[in-house]
């Protein structure tokens, strides 16, 4: 069970996602499915939150002692994604905004996706709709990475 609980909580965790749970989930022996899964709920649980208090607590936080540089630092990335985001997007932004989530590069995520949407003032539902789809891309070519590389430590045993 604890096997679980753990590849859904570092789906949770802000970069890491679900492009670390999968495979760690899958290498401490869950199947690979259940992997998945979990890990998609998981990495979509803050979304929500993200999205509606994550700006709030930033922009509170960004001149307190000990935690301002931080949280300024989450700010300027947050809205240095949004930003160019929206320049490339322009009326694409629902699709900007999966591929953004679902292409796995550092930096990229449902939770840098989700903040830079708020910080964007972009609608609510849309922004969701573009960050599931997003994590399903995400969780497909993470899968597909996983499963290849057990494939291979595998077969060189």
């Amino acid at each position: 069970m604890w096997k679980y609980i753990m590849t859904l909580l570092v789906s949770m965790v802000p970069i890491v996602e679900l492009r670390g749970a999968i495979p760690i989930g899958v290498s401490a022996g869950v199947p690979w499915k259940a992997a998945v899964a979990i890990s998609m709920v998981g990495n979509m649980i803050p979304v929500p939150f993200i999205f509606f208090f994550a700006r709030k607590v930033l922009e509170w936080g960004k001149d307190k002692p000990y935690i301002g540089k931080f949280f300024t630092w989450c700010l300027e990335k947050g809205h240095h994604g949004g930003e160019k985001l929206q320049a490339k997007a322009g009326k694409g932004m629902f699709w900007a905004l999966l591929l953004f989530v679902g292409i796995p590069l550092p930096g990229t995520g449902a939770w840098t996706g989700t903040l830079a949407a708020s910080l964007l003032d972009l609608d609510f539902k849309k922004s969701v709709l573009a960050v599931t789809c997003g994590v399903i891309l995400a969780a497909v070519i993470i899968t597909v990475l996983t499963l290849m590389g057990v494939a291979a430590f595998t077969a060189a045993k």
